[in-house]
């Protein structure tokens, strides 16, 4: 499926209810999604008992022979680089790599290349199946660029639909491990505050009004306490843009480096002149799930990047 386009044949399953078109035949093919096959179905690209169909919500035809025709995946925009990747796990379905801090997942504006998405395209190669029709790795979560540590991506449409879901029903465990600024009392609580865009900067989020912006939720518990700040780990129950960052610094302990939500004249680098630490304090250590081809539950973890650790060490008291 992979390199050209295939036909796959077979008999509509017969359901106690009356199934969508689409829906049963996702059931009967394996490996897409439900809205591949809608698209597919409405692209012309089924054959039920002889004869071209393209109404994906029709219902009634359980039993009657099909052929689906998936053409082959179209190249998408990016471009795949030879970059390194330090891959923490992978099958035929998803891969799990440990993000090194600095790194851009996405291309955008001011980052057209260089990013993981590039780096997995290369990486992958002749691996992906098409993820709605083109080649290209499924980003179902992101970190921010100054932020390491573990990213799940899809490399099926199943799994991107799979590890989709998963990521809208918050049923993914993430943890993140922060250094921040002073000493949070008490040394564990749950931050509950909704996400949304500052009106005071753009460019940053806030914790806004409940009328306002995303529900977030950040579970915290300090894991040691250091020269001035502390080590916290934190568990997202949702996944809001920027939320350990935004939360911490709401609650008064923003993270040492952060340059967005850090003041400069609060933070400990201010005292510490024998320490040089250029971007956010934060590192996903943990990512689990349960996986959504095999069903079974994985949990992966991994330690600070150099410069966090050499942090870390010399911030111990």
């Amino acid at each position: 499926m992979n390199a050209e386009q295939s036909t796959i044949s077979g008999i509509l399953p017969v359901s106690e209810k009356k199934q969508r078109l689409d829906a049963a035949l996702t059931e009967a093919v394996d490996g897409l999604s439900r809205e591949r096959v809608k698209a597919l179905i409405s692209g012309g690209h089924l054959i039920i008992d002889g004869a071209p169909f393209t109404d994906p919500s029709a219902k009634k035809l359980a039993g009657k022979t099909f052929e689906l025709t998936i053409p082959e995946p179209i190249e998408g925009p990016a471009l795949a680089q030879d970059i390194p990747l330090e891959v923490i796990f992978e099958d035929t379905h998803l891969i799990i790599i440990n993000k090194p801090p600095g790194m851009v997942v996405h291309p955008a504006a001011g980052h057209p290349d260089g990013t993981l998405v590039n780096a997995l395209l290369h990486h992958c190669s002749g691996e992906l199946s098409g993820i709605g029709g083109v080649t290209r790795p499924g980003i179902v979560h992101r970190i921010d660029k100054d932020t390491s540590g573990l990213m799940v991506a899809a490399k099926t449409d199943a799994a991107h639909q799979g590890l989709s879901a998963l990521f809208a029903e918050h049923d993914i465990e993430r943890r993140y491990l922060a250094i921040v600024n002073g000493r949070p009392n008490p040394p564990s609580a749950t931050i509950e505050g909704n996400i949304g865009r500052s009106n005071v900067n753009r460019k940053k989020m806030a914790v806004v009004g409940d009328d306002k912006g995303k529900t977030a939720m950040t579970h915290y518990t300090v894991k040691e306490t250091l020269d001035g700040s502390a080590l916290v780990e934190c568990t997202l129950e949702t996944g809001r843009t920027h939320q350990v960052r935004v939360h911490m610094t709401h609650i008064g302990h923003s993270l040492i480096g952060d340059p967005l939500y850090g003041a400069r004249r609060k933070s400990l680098l201010s005292r510490r002149k024998d320490i040089q630490f250029g971007r956010q304090a934060l590192h996903a250590g943990s990512l689990g799930f349960v996986h959504p081809i095999s069903g079974e539950k994985v949990m992966f973890s991994i330690g600070f990047p150099d410069d966090m650790q050499e942090l870390f060490m010399k911030l111990r008291i």
